[in-house]
């Protein structure tokens, strides 16, 4: 019983950062430039690192710090393959959220800084 409500408050929490994702995006104009810039992908990253949490309630948070940071950086780094059918998938909403358009180097900083702090998170709650 406590691990489903572990994994429901990781749901929750999950929801709520991709809401603030979603929102830094559309109100990109609203918000400090480099708020605007860099919030967008440090939450994707700790959307990743939070969804690891939810399958892996049972295991070491540093299990799912590394699973998540492994994967942000192998979809970041699948950006530099730009074959006609990927692109296909990239040009939807959901296929641009979930797999981006093009590699750059920074998003890696980002994604290391959002899984960072939502591990910190964790770890002091």
């Amino acid at each position: 019983m406590k691990n489903m409500k572990l994994k429901l408050g990781y749901i929750g929490v999950v929801l709520l950062v991709i809401a603030l994702g979603i929102s830094s995006r559309v109100f990109a104009d609203k918000l400090p430039l480099f708020i605007s810039s860099h919030a967008g992908d440090a939450l994707w990253g700790s959307m990743v690192y939070l969804g690891f949490r939810v399958l892996l309630t049972k295991h070491k948070l540093l299990l799912s710090w590394g699973l998540g940071l492994y994967f942000s950086y192998a979809i970041e780094c699948s950006q530099l393959y730009q074959g006609a059918w990927i692109n296909s998938v990239r040009s939807t909403v959901m296929g641009g959220l979930i797999l981006g358009k093009g590699f750059l180097w920074i998003d890696l900083i980002r994604y290391f800084a959002g899984i960072g702090i939502a591990f910190r998170w964790i770890i002091s709650s």
